[in-house]
């Protein structure tokens, strides 16, 4: 596990954009896993002014979103397809029939699941899944207690996650309770993940997620077990772990050594 500790948000969000402009330049027909909330927008916005500046292209990549609201349909507000078209998808040059976010509004949600993992498999799996993560250590919408071989599924949301996310909906408006998620057995098929994680309150989930055991009470900390994972995080967030000295400096010494191969 590649631990990566910046100054703020902002580096945070540069250094998560440059390993996604990197793929897309080696591999234009790349498959990105990506997500939504706060964290990402910035490197969404990053990924969009390369895209005009002519950097890269998004014209034969494939992407999938780690989950959806059960309940909504892609043109609502608050839905995730509605967020990554405002945030991305509409601003850049992809062919949005090539853009998949699990269904909120399928018929037979189980069904759903199953089809959206059947979808994964015939891209070719993902290269890249981009991760944010909860204050209890949720990625996606896998809940503590979810199985750490897991695979896409519809989840029961905890009340921690719900009135964290309170704050995108209006007080009178439906906020659903459900989502359809990939497992976190799907996202560690992904052949990279980049968790980005900025701000205190995100201190002990990275804790836990790093130096903390294996264990379903913390769904991140199955990356632990990933073979090439990178997170990023800012001062803020990395404040509860043991020695973040000791984390840059082994960060330090890889780039001396990535330089030195010229990687």
């Amino acid at each position: 596990m590649q631990i990566v500790i910046l100054k703020d948000s902002a580096a945070v969000a540069a250094y998560g954009a440059n390993i996604f402009i990197k793929q897309l330049q080696k591999r234009s027909h790349s498959v990105l896993g990506l997500a939504t909330g706060s964290t990402p927008v910035s490197l969404y916005q990053q990924l969009i002014e390369a895209t005009k500046a002519g950097n890269i292209s998004f014209s034969n990549a494939t992407t999938f979103n780690l989950d959806e609201y059960l309940g909504l349909a892609g043109t609502h507000p608050q839905s995730y397809r509605y967020f990554m078209k405002q945030q991305l998808f509409d601003h850049i040059d992809i062919d949005q029939t090539n853009t998949h976010v699990p269904p909120g509004d399928a018929a037979n949600p189980i069904a759903a699941c199953q089809g959206y993992e059947q979808q994964i498999e015939a891209a070719g799996g993902i290269d890249i899944q981009l991760l944010g993560i909860g204050r209890n250590g949720h990625i996606g919408f896998n809940e503590p207690s979810s199985g750490l071989m897991s695979r896409t599924r519809v989840k029961t949301l905890t009340k921690a996650t719900i009135d964290d996310n309170a704050r995108f909906f209006e007080a009178d408006e439906y906020q659903p309770h459900l989502s359809i998620t990939m497992g976190i057995g799907t996202i560690m098929d992904a052949k990279k993940v980049v968790l980005l994680a900025t701000g205190a309150n995100k201190a002990e989930a990275i804790k836990a997620t790093v130096e903390g055991p294996l264990t379903a009470a913390c769904p991140a900390s199955a990356l632990q077990m990933h073979k090439d994972v990178v997170l990023v995080i800012d001062e803020a967030a990395a404040a509860s772990l043991s020695d973040c000295d000791f984390y840059k400096h082994i960060e330090a010494e890889n780039q001396k050594l990535m330089a030195r191969l010229g990687l």
